[in-house]
């Protein structure tokens, strides 16, 4: 079994983005990304001072616009049409989820596209469905990534992918599909997934409930990806009931350290390719 290392290959990411900024601030580029954070959810706030921090690491700008829970739709997207028309910003990053009072649809159509480094844009989701992505999901091109660290080849591979949110499950399955896998998409209403999950090369879970994949869902050898993060006696916990699964997949990853690090390597990435697009 081997452990697929988010934290190691982000660091490794992270390590070739410095290096690339270096260059683009001789030649007087400064790569800019702005964070919106509206009400006081602490882990938003949390995910928020992450993402701030990378961006220190490596030398990409940030502004951080920390807005009350009571701040308006209308006022939001006034925030977001500022950042838009900044030419020092590259990248804008809404933090979700949002009050209920505010439209997430709404918000994330506002958002330039060409800025749009989380790859939400109804453009950007559009482009990866069609196979000619522009900015891609951070989380699912993190766990491309990762297959393609550890030469894990996707094509023909039958692929089950447990949850079918637009941050995760969605565009991963398209990303999957776009490299050749043969990928079925499961979710709450899915009848017996057990069934469908114990016939899986590759097992993908983003689901956000603990140990929801057991050691008798999972195909002896399968490759399984744990997306899911929940708090369990103060501890930090995935989908996948790790220490009795592990013991029969040929890889798997941890959490924390496996998808959560490379989510926001990707962001960094997707900030840096935004740079490309308009400035080199």
């Amino acid at each position: 079994m081997v452990i697929l290392d988010g934290k190691a290959l982000s660091v490794k990411i992270k390590s070739q983005i410095k290096e690339e900024v270096r260059v683009l601030k001789e030649k007087g580029i400064t790569p800019g990304l702005a964070f919106i954070l509206v009400g006081d959810n602490p882990a938003s706030q949390v995910y928020v001072n992450m993402k701030t921090k990378a961006c220190e690491e490596v030398g990409i700008y940030s502004i951080n616009h920390r807005m009350p829970k009571e701040t308006t739709e209308k006022e939001l997207i006034e925030v977001i049409k500022m950042l838009n028309d900044n030419p020092m910003v590259h990248g804008i990053l809404v933090q979700l989820p949002l009050p209920k009072h505010i439209s997430e649809e709404r918000i994330i159509e506002a958002i330039d596209y060409k800025k749009d480094v989380d790859g939400f844009h109804p453009y950007n989701m559009g482009r990866l469905a069609r196979g000619n992505p522009l900015f891609s999901s951070c989380t699912p091109f993190g766990i491309m990534k990762l297959f393609e660290e550890y030469a894990i080849d996707v094509k023909g591979k039958d692929v089950v992918m447990v949850g079918a949110g637009n941050i995760t499950g969605k565009p991963m399955s398209l990303m999957l599909l776009n490299a050749g896998a043969t990928v079925q998409v499961c979710h709450i209403y899915t009848q017996d997934l057990k069934e469908k999950t114990k016939r899986a090369d590759i097992l993908i879970s983003a689901v956000g409930k603990p140990k929801l994949i057991t050691e008798d869902m999972v195909k002896e050898g399968a490759i399984v990806v744990d997306v899911g993060i929940s708090r369990v006696d103060n501890k930090v916990v995935g989908d996948v009931d790790f220490e009795n699964v592990s013991k029969k997949v040929s890889y798997i990853t941890p959490v924390p350290g496996g998808v959560g690090p490379m989510t926001i390597a990707m962001l960094l990435y997707n900030t840096l390719l935004s740079v490309k697009i308009r400035e080199v």
